[in-house]
Parts: C-alpha cells; sequence; structure tokens
C-alpha cells in the first residue's frame, strides 16, 4: 500500500535542486502537496509543470507573518499530513566573514517555527515531520561554520522532539544528505568536493531516500557510506576526525578565500 497517497504535504524549498526531485516523486506517489518558497513565479512554473494539482504559497519563513499566513492557507486547504523542512542556504567562508543571522535563521529557526505552529494539527492527524539535516549537522568542517551550527541545531531539536512524542502516534524523522549536485553549492564548493575526491549525490538520489524513509519512518538517515563511517568516528572518537580534517585544511582554505555566501534555490 502507498502510504502516501492522498496524504497533503507541506513542502518548504521546493524550488531547489532537493525540493524539485521530491516533489516530483510526491506527486508520482498521489500525495496533494502545498509547496512554499519565496519566488511565486518559479512556485507557479513548479506546479504547472507536475502530474498533479500542486497548491502554492509563497512566503519567506524567516518572517512570522508569513509563517502566520501559510499555516492559514493550509488550514483553508484541509491541513496537512506531512510537513517536509527542506529550505536551507549555505555559505563556505572563513568564519569571521560568515553571514549567521541569515544562516541560523534560514536553516534552524525557520524550521523550528514552522514545526511548532502546525505541531497541533499534525498531532490531531498522527502526521509526519521530515527535517532534512546534512552530514555537516554531525562533523564540524571548516568554511561551513555557520552552517554547521544551524545544522547541529536542527539535528539536535529533531531527536529532542522525536523523544517529547514518543507516547504519540507522531513521526519525526531526520535524513542527512551528503555533499549534493544543487544550487546550494557555490563552484568553489563543487571544486573543493573535485579536488578531495568527495562523493556527491544527485537530487533524485536524495529524493529517493527522503520518500523512502517517509514511507518507513524510519527516525535517522545519513547518506553516504564514508560520511556514515565519519559520523560515527565524531561521535566516538572525534581526535580521529580531527587529524583527518587537519591533513585538509590547507587545501580547504585555499578554495575558501574570496567565497561569500551562497542562498540556495532551496529557500
Amino acid at each position: 500500500m502507498n502510504r502516501l497517497q492522498g496524504k497533503r504535504v507541506l513542502l518548504t524549498g521546493a524550488s531547489g535542486g532537493i525540493g524539485r526531485a521530491v516533489l516530483k516523486q510526491l506527486s508520482a506517489s498521489g500525495a496533494e502537496v502545498v509547496i512554499t518558497g519565496r519566488d511565486q513565479p518559479r512556485l507557479k512554473m513548479l506546479a504547472a509543470d507536475a502530474p498533479e494539482q500542486i497548491q502554492t504559497f509563497a512566503a519567506d519563513l524567516t518572517d512570522t507573518a508569513n509563517l502566520d499566513a501559510l499555516l492559514a492557507f493550509c488550514q483553508q486547504q484541509g491541513g496537512i499530513d506531512v510537513l517536509i523542512n527542506n529550505a536551507g542556504i549555505s555559505q563556505f567562508s572563513a568564519a569571521a566573514g560568515q553571514q549567521l543571522t541569515a544562516l541560523i535563521n534560514t536553516n534552524l529557526l525557520a524550521p523550528m517555527l514552522l514545526t511548532q505552529l502546525f505541531l497541533p494539527m499534525l498531532k490531531q492527524r498522527n502526521g509526519t515531520i521530515l527535517n532534512v539535516g546534512s552530514t555537516f549537522g554531525s562533523i564540524g568542517y571548516a568554511g561551513f561554520t555557520g552552517y554547521c551550527a544551524a545544522k547541529f541545531g536542527l539535528r539536535g531539536y529533531t531527536e529532542a522532539l522525536q523523544r517529547e512524542l514518543a507516547d504519540t502516534d507522531m513521526r519525526v524523522l531526520y535524513l542527512a544528505p551528503r555533499a549534493t549536485d544543487t544550487a546550494i553549492n557555490n563552484t568553489a564548493v563543487k571544486a573543493l568536493n573535485r579536488a578531495l575526491k568527495q562523493g556527491v549525490d544527485t537530487p533524485e538520489q536524495v529524493a529517493n531516500a527522503l520518500i523512502e524513509q517517509l514511507i518507513s519512518g524510519k527516525k535517522r538517515r545519513f547518506l553516504g557510506t564514508a560520511e556514515n563511517i565519519f559520523v560515527r568516528l565524531n561521535a566516538l572518537f572525534p581526535s580521529v576526525v580531527d587529524n583527518a580534517l587537519g591533513g585538509k585544511l590547507k587545501q580547504i582554505k585555499q578554495h575558501f578565500i574570496g567565497t561569500g555566501v551562497k542562498n540556495s534555490a532551496e529557500v
């Protein structure tokens, strides 16, 4: 049985690479989807290309008034059963130049506030929350200090919420993609990934994993074999990862010199 057939899903960051791939699979599964982002024309284009009817709502997720309006819109549409917090931005640069307010507000505070707003509705419907994190939510990485801080926070928030709602029929899930070939990574990041021979997934691979997790209900999923090993090593023996990444530090810094914030299309 398709557990997504007829389910109402709110997807943030639908206009980004991962978001577009997830939307395509949700539509194919028979889910009824509301997509949100800042760019209404882009949202309309996505909805027009989808095989099923898609509802759109333009919103800046860092604006609390916009969040309240989004909740009201979804209530008018009949509510939601699934919330997918996928929107995000990244920055690859020295710590001194990080745009921390934007990184924390978009990657951490916005999904927390959105979850808080929709939680009463989702509890009534025995719903599901899926937060899209990152490998960098478990491993601190030079050049991504603000992004790592936000994703570490999102992982902690998700874990705490899982445990708080353990006595309910709600599901709270966390997906941690590794490097993915989307616009969230600027040319410097892509060059670094090539130089370090790091594995990079396609948006479709991440979307496949996300849909599988929604169906299975697995609480945590980390993509990439090597990344999984590093996550476990970092938790148990952080000095091993210190040494491994320390050996790459000069190369990492050479790539982030002169780079700035990169807002992904997932916002």
